[in-house]
């Protein structure tokens, strides 16, 4: 640690005594010193304006192409294609005018550099480049926000009556996942009910939560709507699933609600990845603490056919553990026995 701050008081130190320096050589020049303003330097650091442009322009460029298919994930979502044509023709208008405006950065360094026999103009207004400037950006934005907010509302936006709903509770450091039973509607939950057999405060004295099932991994059919109802029991978590193109906040006390409708099985994927391996996921993007990288969940996408096999064959929380039934009236208690 002392190594750490005598190597900064040094850094420091050296950068006092140059900027001293420097401010001598402003005053020696603004006192008419006959000293040579425009050293061989100049020339030298024009030229590595247009070496830099060059060199990390097409680092740039070429790192993009090479790790293409790493960021640019193939789409399992129908909202996806909506979210990817936003995304390129946002990254068509800012990467044109940050192309343009780095080029000028640049080059401008290498033309106008200081020569003792030019002399700079004096411009000090343009009402009309000013009003140019202006009101092109702010249509362009504006159309971008408006696309932008239209599909938001979309996704956000109530969800199909037909809809499978699944909730998503993230904590330090997992998710748990819980679907509805035979009835479709999941039933209620009070943080105040959390225990260590309970984690998710399910309120099972609300009969609609007496068929509600857990599972290991989030199970979705193709081609038919899915809910994810999203929570937090402790701090801010983010489910993001990629190939969903999905991200949404998972905000302790205030739920939240994302709905797509998945068009790639988790088979066809690998078929069309030929990796046999491969598995959608969720994870959780919001640094959460020291456990953040292990809250991973799988999807599996499946035929509907295959969804309603997988559906019969799972077991209720209370079936899973009978303790969770203590204190709950009779007639809930009968209604789990039925279901």
């Amino acid at each position: 640690m002392y190594g750490f701050l005598i190597a900064v008081g040094v850094v420091l130190l050296l950068s006092i005594v140059w900027m001293v320096y420097r401010i001598q050589t402003l005053v020696s020049v603004v006192k008419g010193s006959d000293k040579k303003i425009a050293s061989g330097s100049n020339k030298v650091n024009a030229f590595l304006f247009l070496v830099f442009l060059v060199a990390v322009g097409g680092l740039m460029f070429w790192y993009s192409i090479k790790e293409f298919d790493n960021y640019q994930l193939p789409i399992a979502s129908e909202h996806g294609v909506v979210t990817d044509r936003l995304f390129w023709i946002t990254m068509a208008v800012t990467g044109v005018i940050f192309i343009i405006t780095h080029i000028l950065l640049f080059v401008f360094p290498y033309k106008y550099q200081y020569k003792e026999d030019r002399k700079a103009s004096f411009y000090p207004e343009n009402n009309k480049l000013e009003v140019i400037w202006t009101t092109v950006p702010a249509l362009v934005l504006t159309v971008l926000v408006i696309t932008g907010w239209m599909a938001w509302s979309d996704i956000t936006a109530p969800a199909p009556e037909n809809a499978h709903v699944v909730e998503l509770m993230g904590y330090q450091f997992a998710w748990d996942i819980r679907y509805p039973g035979q009835d479709k509607v999941l039933g209620d939950n009070d943080y105040r009910l959390t225990s260590a057999i309970n984690p998710m405060g399910i309120d099972f004295t609300d009969q609609k939560s007496v068929d509600d099932f857990p599972s290991p991994k989030v199970v979705i059919p193709k081609g038919e709507p899915v809910l994810f109802k999203i929570r937090a029991r402790d701090v801010l978590h983010s489910v993001f699933a990629p190939h969903m193109r999905l991200k949404m906040d998972a905000v302790p006390g205030m739920p939240t609600r994302f709905w797509f409708v998945p068009n790639k099985t988790t088979a066809e994927m690998r078929a069309e990845l030929n990796n046999p391996d491969f598995n959608y996921e969720i994870a959780c993007t919001e640094i959460c603490g020291r456990g953040h990288n292990a809250m991973r969940r799988v999807i599996e996408v499946v035929e509907p056919a295959e969804y309603q096999k997988w559906l019969t064959e799972q077991k209720t929380f209370l079936q899973m553990n009978p303790a969770l039934a203590e204190g709950i009236e009779v007639e809930v208690k009968e209604v789990a026995e039925i279901q």
